[in-house]
């Protein structure tokens, strides 16, 4: 009776173990499965924005700059008014003479033309017109002329040299004032001044 027992027991005590082995290589199997279950994760990647810069041109203003050549001033301001074939001619600011530094073939004077007061005695050995005219030359004073006919007239109108300007040519200068002509030889400094109503030789 007793070993019947005992067997019982310890057949008991057998199923026990194995089923509580069975249960706990189940559990262990189980839990193995799913902790060795593979971990999926899924990223999803972001949207990827390019914003390009808009590309400026900028161009800039042609210029064009041309250069000008300005005219050559004539060399003094009363030369071209009163040049005519290498010699110059004006008129005096009243209107009384005609002027000149003219370049003749012997020689070169300048002078006046017009009526004047007082008008020495006529030479011997002048034959035509006598002191309507007065002048200076290369050598000597000024002087009356003896002349045919007009010397200090050019071709066309003359213009006026104006009062206070001076004409300086071919080794002559000549001034004005309102009422009288100066003119110098400027190597030897003999002149004349002529006006209406007076005249002087030097």
């Amino acid at each position: 009776m007793n070993v019947r027992r005992v067997t019982s027991i310890g057949v008991v005590t057998v199923a026990g173990l194995l089923l509580a082995g069975c249960g706990s290589t189940d559990e262990s199997t189980q839990t193995e499965s799913v902790a060795a279950a593979p971990t999926t994760t899924t990223s999803t990647p972001a949207p990827t924005t390019t914003t390009v810069a808009p590309v400026t041109t900028t161009t800039e203003p042609v210029t064009t700059t041309v250069a000008t050549t300005e005219p050559e001033a004539p060399t003094s301001l009363v030369d071209v008014p009163y040049e005519r074939n290498e010699s110059y001619y004006f008129t005096s600011p009243d209107g009384q003479f005609h002027c000149g530094i003219v370049k003749l073939p012997t020689r070169t004077e300048a002078g006046c033309e017009g009526a004047t007061d007082p008008v020495p005695p006529r030479p011997a050995d002048c034959v035509v017109n006598w002191g309507n005219g007065i002048r200076v030359a290369n050598e000597g004073e000024g002087a009356f002329m003896c002349s045919g006919g007009p010397v200090y007239l050019s071709d066309g109108d003359t213009a006026v040299l104006p009062a206070g300007a001076t004409l300086s040519k071919l080794g002559y200068s000549c001034t004005t004032t309102e009422t009288d002509v100066t003119c110098v030889n400027d190597g030897t400094g003999h002149g004349f001044t002529v006006a209406a109503g007076s005249n002087e030789t030097f």
